[in-house]
């Protein structure tokens, strides 16, 4: 182990993913190795540790970040090195998920067997939460995500089945708890701290939960949402509609909330 790369142990890790300011944690493991297991740390964003150059610019901001392989040798201590090099407060975990963050007790969450993404599911005929999650999932979690919709009825037996993961749904991995709702649970989860998103989060929000006074904003979610099921459909299809909407919004979020459109043509004579 070369010493001058930080650490931090498994207990540490789990400590101080309990606190205010927790670290984001990421999944390195080669794509060999993520294929064949059947689980992955909760909570953590799944990156090549071959293209760390191409996804380290697109990490989301956090206060410090946590890698992890399979036993905490080279491939995230390389990862940790070269996220320092770029400015990020990195760590890799020491002994790894399999040494380390499995016997520390650290929660873990199913994913497919064989595959190099994760598998998400939740209830069919979407409208604002099933929308907008898959769009964070694949825009800042895991980008070749896979996403299935399914009866209500069905979401668990097929959850099980297809090892996906369940959201927006009863007793589900990611829902609604209290005033918050599932987009709220992936974003405290996954430790996205990015402004655009929170901003992203109070809209959705008010939304979601049947409070559009919330924002100014959520108002014209709910109007929109309803009207591309209404237009759409194909759940799937829908979907890809409404990556573009969120990208949309996101972008509004990030750099033109002051911006504003008020031409009139009769004071251009």
């Amino acid at each position: 182990m070369d010493a001058s790369i930080p650490s931090i142990t498994p207990e540490e890790l789990i400590q101080a993913r309990r606190g205010t300011n927790a670290p984001l944690l990421i999944d390195v493991r080669r794509e060999a190795a993520f294929r064949s297991a059947k689980d992955m740390a909760s909570g953590a964003l799944r990156r090549d540790p071959a293209t760390v150059d191409s996804w380290a610019a697109e990490l989301p901001a956090a206060a410090s970040i946590a890698v992890y392989c399979v036993h905490g040798h080279e491939v995230s201590q390389n990862v940790a090195k070269a996220l320092c090099a770029r400015g990020f407060k990195a760590t890799f975990v020491k002994d790894g998920i399999e040494e380390g963050l499995r016997a520390a007790g650290h929660a873990l969450m199913t994913k497919p067997a064989d595959a190099a993404v994760t598998r998400w599911i939740t209830r069919e005929r979407p409208k604002v939460d099933r929308i907008v999650c898959p769009w964070l999932i694949k825009r800042f979690i895991d980008p070749a995500a896979e996403f299935l919709y399914v009866p209500t009825a069905e979401v668990k037996a097929q959850a099980a089945a297809a090892s996906a993961i369940a959201y927006d749904v009863a007793d589900g991995a990611f829902t609604h708890d209290g005033p918050d709702c599932s987009f709220d649970a992936f974003i405290k989860s996954y430790r996205l701290n990015d402004p655009a998103l929170l901003k992203l989060a109070d809209i959705v929000r008010g939304a979601d939960t049947g409070h559009p006074e919330i924002t100014p904003q959520s108002a014209g979610l709910v109007a929109l949402s309803l009207g591309l099921s209404r237009l759409i459909g194909d759940d799937h299809e829908q979907l890809q509609q409404g990556m573009v909407m969120y990208d949309a919004l996101y972008l509004w979020c990030k750099e033109a909330q002051d911006e504003h459109h008020s031409w009139n043509p009769d004071l251009s004579r």
